[in-house]
């Protein structure tokens, strides 16, 4: 049934229910200056706070009155132009209310010919769009704020289809791929894991890994820029699904990381090789040992560690100093690597030791002898330093897998401990370990512990032998001797077995410390029952003369024991004389300042140094035993004797024989007029009762029997 069949009065109330049911009002008016209406709904009262009645023929106020007057123009504009072109219209703009109050409406309408009188009107529907505009706006703005961080970001931001593709990239990206914009950047790049991954199964386990966590946490990857170079990057991904929980795509952000790979690749280089040489330093070394033997456990291969250490070198550090060591150290280091292949791993390990590693190696593989002679040969070629030639020596020791150990820290153990094995037999040579030397290692780990044990119970005693003057035959000193004797044992351990031990353990100061009271204080002991002493010498190592207080030392110990520094000598060796540094000779004037004399032990053996009797403020020469030895049948080492004790003299240095055994080699001594002669021939080293004896016995002093009971 349509409108027109109804009933006026029933179509009227009709209308008019669904007039008043519509979220707005519908109007009809005329286009003239005050757009004056000629119907108004229900809906103006709750659109625009006035009722129909205000608006109608504009009996309050005229419905242009109510649109915002910032937005008349606009609106007159549209509408008009709407009207012009024959169309319908739909704008939106602002009102003010009877509460003046401002809101949004729609306003959708179009133009009609009233009657034929020409008169142009206007109907429409206008609604509150207050709530609507000012969400759409929210969003609209929040668009644009996402949108130019996205634009804006100073790291790479993306989407990407599951295919592998991008749908959209942000500028930041683009720069960072090498590409000149986005739009570039999608064209070029259709298929990234061969396009962009520099390794393609990369892309695969991007999508396993958001398949299986949903995200992607600092995904690190190697990928190709535009211009092919390679970059390290870190991306940061998580999946886009609809409500259906279907994909739709890949969203994250890309850092370029390259600055920060490059840190980390420095710093763990500085974590693994030494700063001097750029060897691999004992961390690596040891991680390639154990590497090398996981290795030979599934090939039956074996490998092989070498322990080396520069002969002497604290010599050369000492005389020519720190920068000369730095200049010999990078010298070897080189040299080693000459030696190896390209497979072969050489490292420092500090100081001067270094340690090679002879990977993948055929069972009774001759390679091995054949590097340790390279490694020899090359070491002791001259090395250039500041213009001088200067040369060097190693000692090599070597411990092979799976023979003689099965750890890297038990290799590179007996590798040390056949290296040591190498320095005793003389240096310059190499030693391969064998269970026995573990043995003799364990037993000086053992006399080192009972050594340390032995100085804090003073279980030393000191042995003294004279020394007889030629022309008189009488005692004209003594050198004190330190004997050790263990609870327990037997007979004392030789000062051969523990004095080096002492030295390579730093325990020879305190021992030293210990020689130099009981020398002085049995010099006050003898003094006080009244023996005519003679001078004692006391014997002081290398390590002992770097004590920056061993002056100090001298001097308390003469003055506590009230006794004049002439009774004291202090013998160094030839070795310690030929470095001749300004700190060595520093010491030597103040000992001789405080009268102490000095002598040169076993000269002849060292590095001969004649300058240096010459300059040095020396009392006394002591000629090495080695060259009285064969004195009766060796012409050479009597003419050596004869050129040494002439020169000697010639320096106003007395001289000393050691070693003398027999009454040819002192009847040689006393004709070519050496001063004093030490040896078994007329007294071993004996106890300091037993030489107090003697002392008496010579100057016809206290009876033997008494004399005892002073030097204790």
């Amino acid at each position: 049934m349509g409108l027109d069949m109804i009933d006026p009065l029933q179509r009227e109330h009709l209308l008019a229910m669904l007039l008043s049911e519509l979220d707005g009002m519908v109007y009809l008016g005329r286009i003239d200056r005050h757009w004056t209406t000629e119907f108004v709904s229900e809906g103006c009262t709750r659109l625009t706070g006035f009722n129909p009645e205000d608006i109608l023929h504009n009996r309050k106020i005229s419905y242009v009155e109510i649109i915002h007057p910032d937005d008349r123009e606009m609106v007159w504009r549209e509408i008009n132009l709407a009207l012009a072109n024959n169309q319908s219209f739909s704008i939106e703009y602002r009102i003010i209310r009877a509460d003046l109050s401002e809101r949004w409406v729609s306003e959708r309408g179009q133009g009609i010919n009233k009657g034929n009188t020409g008169t142009q009107l206007i109907h429409g529907f206008i609604q509150d769009i207050t709530d609507r505009y000012f969400r759409e706006k929210t969003l609209a703005e929040a668009e644009q704020h996402y949108r130019s961080i996205f634009e804006n970001a100073i790291e790479g931001i993306f989407q990407s289809s599951r295919d592998g593709t991008y749908l959209g990239v942000n500028p930041a990206l683009a720069k960072i791929y090498g590409f000149s914009d986005p739009d570039d950047m999608i064209r070029s790049l259709r298929d990234i894991s061969t396009q962009l991954y520099v390794i393609p199964q990369r892309r695969d386990e991007f999508v396993q890994t958001i398949r299986d966590q949903g995200v992607i946490t600092n995904f690190e990857s190697q990928v190709y820029r535009a211009d092919g170079t390679v970059i390290w990057i870190s991306e940061n991904v998580r999946e886009v699904r609809d409500t259906d929980n279907q994909l739709l795509h890949y969203e994250g952000t890309v850092e370029d990381i390259c600055e920060r790979k490059t840190y980390e690749q420095l710093i763990s280089y500085q974590a693994t090789h030494d700063s001097l040489t750029n060897l691999p330093n004992r961390a690596l070394i040891m991680d390639r040992i154990e590497q090398a033997i996981e290795r030979s456990k599934r090939t039956n291969c074996e490998a092989a560690v070498i322990f080396i250490d520069l002969d002497h070198f604290k010599n050369i550090n000492d005389s020519l100093g720190h920068n000369a060591g730095d200049i010999l150290i990078n010298t070897v280091a080189g040299r080693l690597k000459q030696c190896l292949r390209a497979c072969d791993t050489a490292s420092r390990l500090g100081g001067d030791e270094f340690v090679i590693l002879l990977a993948d190696l055929k069972p009774d593989s001759k390679y091995v002898p054949k590097v340790l002679k390279r490694l020899l040969s090359s070491i002791e070629a001259p090395c250039l330093i500041d213009e001088g030639e200067y040369l060097i020596t190693c000692s090599i020791g070597v411990s092979i897998y799976p023979s003689d150990a099965n750890s890297a820290e038990e290799l590179l153990k007996n590798a040390d401990i056949a290296m040591y094995k190498a320095k005793q037999i003389g240096r310059n040579t190499f030693q391969f370990f064998t269970p026995e030397l573990n043995k003799k290692i364990a037993e000086r780990l053992q006399l080192e512990q009972q050594l340390r044990i032995g100085i804090n119970e003073q279980q030393f005693e000191l042995f003294y032998q004279s020394k007889i003057n030629v022309k008189t035959e009488k005692i004209s000193s003594l050198e004190a001797l330190i004997r050790w004797n263990i609870p327990g044992r037997k007979h004392p351990v030789s000062p051969a077995e523990f004095i080096p031990l002492a030295e390579s353990t730093g325990l020879i100061n305190p021992l030293g410390q210990w020689v130099l009271n009981e020398a002085c204080r049995q010099l006050r002991a003898w003094l006080d029952v009244g023996i005519a002493v003679v001078p004692v010498a006391v014997n002081l190592s290398a390590a002992q003369f770097q004590q920056p207080n061993l002056v100090d030392q001298i001097g308390e110990s003469l003055q506590h024991y009230d006794l004049d520094a002439r009774l004291l000598i202090i013998e160094i060796t030839e070795t310690r004389l030929a470095l001749e540094e300004d700190i060595f000779l520093r010491k030597i004037n103040e000992l001789k300042n405080i009268g102490v004399a000095i002598a040169i032990d076993d000269f002849g053996t060292g590095y001969s140094n004649i300058h240096s009797l010459k300059t040095i403020p020396l009392d006394s020469l002591k000629i090495d035993r080695s060259f009285i030895t064969n004195i009766e049948h060796d012409h050479r080492d009597r003419a050596i004797y004869r050129a040494v004790v002439t020169m000697a003299q010639n320096l106003d240095l007395r001289v000393v024989a050691e070693g003398v055994e027999n009454k040819t080699q002192v009847d040689f001594l006393r004709s070519i007029n050496c001063d004093e002669i030490q040896g078994f021939y007329f007294c071993r080293p004996v106890s300091a009762a037993t030489m107090a004896q003697k002392i008496s016995r010579e100057n016809d002093q206290y009876p033997p029997e008494n004399i005892v009971n002073f030097c204790n």
